[in-house]
């Protein structure tokens, strides 16, 4: 394939954007560099219409506001394949909106393909080979290759033929509108903003004791810090998994440090002095200011409920079954756990369930209420 053009000024944006207006749908992705850069960011953008393949590069200053009327339009259908992160860095970033979402992956999911990249159902339905050798590439560097110009291209170019495919599947199946729905719900995907310590939104931070809590706290405070530094990504410093050992062993001495998994000999080197440090301020903290990590109202295992709950998933099991789908996308336990707890007794009882999406009332419903009562 040629290599397609790549939009570097506002100007060229716009008039891309006036070329886009009439068209009925459009093919997007993008690409960012979250494997490379402390702080992620959108380095280039993808548009397919069934004519021909454009890119933006955001990084040469140009203003994507032209974009924005575009990609709000619900009348202009916009083709991803995994929108989920893709929505969240366009809002993130440049504050753009995506209304009138069709997902190629989600669609995948609920016509039951059991692999649903891009590469697995583009092989499936077109035998087309995508070479995912950038998928890992760090999309900021300029300038671009003409191997990673090719491989962005190919992510929106065959999304056009692939919907035909996939909505003509689901209105076979009776699940367009099931689609529609989460396709609804994932427009309104944005990255939630953390505050609070660091240690809440660690992994296995609710198995340690105080005092370790206040090491790993340190420690992952220095982490960022040192990414900052750096501008990479914090695991490109230290993993989470040795971040947990030393909370959990505490070390006060390099002989110490050599007893951490996933500490060689040159990160001692390199850093030991400076851990060392970070663990010997959690240590020094009086008890008094000692971190204590929050638990939750713990509820009392209700033996009624686990039954309802054990019937619940026999029968989601049975009903993906049925219809050829992966029980998690029927229903998750997070709600399979609120209707055995809530057990609702009717469809109005069912309206009050929050976790429970339309199509789910609709098309579960029945099964659900007469499994419960």
């Amino acid at each position: 394939m040629n290599l397609p053009p790549i939009l570097t000024t506002t100007e060229q944006v716009a008039e891309f954007a006036a070329e886009l207006q009439p068209c009925p749908v459009i093919a997007v992705d993008l690409e960012a560099d979250s494997m490379h850069n402390y702080q992620e960011k959108v380095c280039l953008l993808q548009f397919s219409t069934p004519e021909r393949t454009v890119l933006i590069d955001p990084l040469t200053g140009a203003d994507l506001a032209p974009l924005k009327p575009i990609l709000a339009d619900a009348s202009i259908r916009k083709i991803f394949h995994a929108a989920d992160y893709d929505i969240r860095c366009l809002a993130r970033d440049f504050a753009i909106e995506i209304v009138g979402l069709f997902d190629t992956m989600i669609s995948s999911q609920f016509l039951g393909e059991e692999k649903f990249g891009l590469v697995d159902v583009l092989r499936k339905y077109f035998g087309v080979e995508l070479d995912k050798q950038y998928q890992r590439a760090d999309w900021s560097i300029r300038p671009l290759s003409a191997g990673m110009i090719r491989y962005a291209a190919e992510d929106t170019c065959h999304l056009h033929k692939l919907v035909t495919e996939l909505e003509r599947q689901l209105i076979e199946k009776g699940r367009l509108e099931w689609v529609q729905e989460e396709f609804s719900l994932l427009e309104k995907a944005r990255f939630t903003v953390h505050n609070g310590p660091e240690y809440l939104r660690f992994k296995g931070a609710g198995s340690l004791e105080p005092r370790q809590l206040a090491v790993l706290e340190n420690l992952l405070l220095w982490r960022d810090d040192e990414a900052r530094r750096r501008d990479c990504p914090l695991y490109k410093v230290l993993g989470n998994k040795t971040l947990l050992e030393m909370a959990k062993l505490k070390p006060t001495g390099r002989n110490a440090l050599q007893e951490v998994e996933g500490l060689s000999p040159r990160l001692i080197d390199r850093y030991g002095g400076k851990l060392l440090h970070a663990v010997s301020q959690a240590l020094d903290l009086p008890e008094s200011k000692l971190p204590v990590y929050p638990r939750g109202e713990r509820r009392v295992k209700d033996p009624e409920v686990e039954k309802r709950l054990s019937r619940l998933k026999e029968w989601r099991k049975k009903t993906a079954a049925r219809l050829e789908l992966d029980p998690g996308v029927l229903i998750n336990n997070a709600l399979l756990e609120e209707l055995a707890r809530r057990q609702p007794r009717s469809e109005a009882d069912l309206t009050e369930i929050s976790l429970m999406k339309n199509w789910q009332r609709k098309e579960l419903g029945e099964g659900i209420l007469r499994t419960l009562n």
